[in-house]
């Protein structure tokens, strides 16, 4: 099982439950930055509960499968979320 084809499970989510966990994640961010962690050591912590997740939802080829799409996606700026667009 491919965890991202082109018939993905992340088109499959509803929009507002994805921002609405993303607005969930800021606020643990910043209280954790606020508590006085380090934000790289928070987005490594991220990095691996989010893998973690995905390992046990969908298993470990899945999950490796996807991350092996993850180069290409941070080199096309999907991931940049300060682009100035000129």
């Amino acid at each position: 099982m491919f965890l991202y084809s082109n018939q993905t499970q992340e088109q499959d989510l509803d929009p507002d439950d994805r921002q609405l966990a993303l607005e969930y994640l800021a606020d643990a961010w910043t209280s954790a930055e606020q508590d006085g962690l380090d934000s790289e050591a928070i987005a490594h912590a991220a990095i691996f509960a989010a893998m973690a997740t995905l390992v046990r939802t969908f298993g470990e080829e899945a999950t490796a499968e996807l991350m092996d799409t993850l180069p290409k996606r941070i080199r096309h700026g999907e991931y940049t979320l300060d682009k100035s667009i000129q």
